[in-house]
């Protein structure tokens, strides 16, 4: 209980800290805060409706895209994976190839050469193109951890499955990824969050998520510390949410065996 509220005290004592740097950056800046205004980029309500701003507009994409985004980046990462561990020669030289390049590029090249370069061949739409650009880097780095989580099994497991008549699609279906998951959770979880914050490279090819719409406010407004301090705190809530819930579900997992 004690070191509860130690903890606690040391939380306040920073968001203070926090707090009056913020103050006194702004005072020699001469800044005036004005976070009255803020809200109605939020919601308003209108004829009893609550109608959401150009900043829950933005998020609404945002969410979008790194949820159609996290489901690709895991089906890449998992096929990547499987292929690097596959005995196909051809598999793996595919596997390395994609896994090489993409982490050697910045994000930012990968996602103006999709938008830029083969949307217009093959007439992909800006979120498609924002959408491939984050599966496909994220995808890489889920790939190793995949694979990590995979070996980390150990043989036995694999011998035991073979026993038993399971083929290798059905050992791995069966035995070797359900098992795996507990091992792989935590970092996928951490990659998943890098998703998120990598979403607002979007803005760069003019989709109005969560740091477009914040951008065109600011621009008109000049509220420049309060926009982007409502802009952080929404990325903080999602992954810190993110975060929580993955760590109840691997509470859960660890009580079930």
């Amino acid at each position: 209980m004690r070191r509860r509220v130690a903890d606690g005290l040391k939380f306040a004592l920073l968001a203070a800290l926090i707090v009056w740097l913020m103050v006194r950056s702004t005072e020699g800046l001469g800044y005036h805060w004005q976070w009255f205004r803020v809200q109605r980029f939020l919601f308003s309500v209108a004829d009893g409706r609550l109608v959401p701003g150009p900043l829950l507009q933005g998020v609404v994409v945002t969410f979008q895209i790194t949820a159609v985004s996290l489901v690709l980046a895991l089906t890449f990462g998992l096929v990547t994976a499987l292929m690097r561990l596959s005995d196909s020669l051809v598999a793996r030289l595919v596997a390395r190839a994609y896994l090489e390049l993409i982490r050697n590029t910045p994000l930012l090249v990968q996602l103006f050469f999709i938008y830029f370069v083969l949307s217009p061949v093959f007439e992909i739409s800006a979120f498609a193109s924002a959408v491939l650009a984050l599966s496909l880097f994220e995808g890489a780095y889920a790939s190793e951890i995949f694979r990590a989580g995979i070996q980390s099994i150990h043989r036995t497991q694999w011998e035991a499955a073979f026993s038993l008549g399971l083929g290798t699609w059905g050992t791995y279906r069966l035995v070797i990824l359900p098992q795996a998951v507990r091992h792989i959770l935590p970092p996928l979880t951490g990659q998943a969050v890098s998703l998120v914050k990598d979403s607002a490279l979007v803005s760069t090819i003019a989709i109005y998520d969560l740091t477009m719409q914040a951008q065109a406010i600011v621009s008109e407004t000049y509220l420049v510390f309060e926009i982007w301090f409502s802009v952080a705190a929404v990325y903080l809530a999602a992954t810190l949410s993110l975060s929580i819930t993955v760590a109840f579900m691997e509470k859960r997992l660890k009580a079930r065996c």
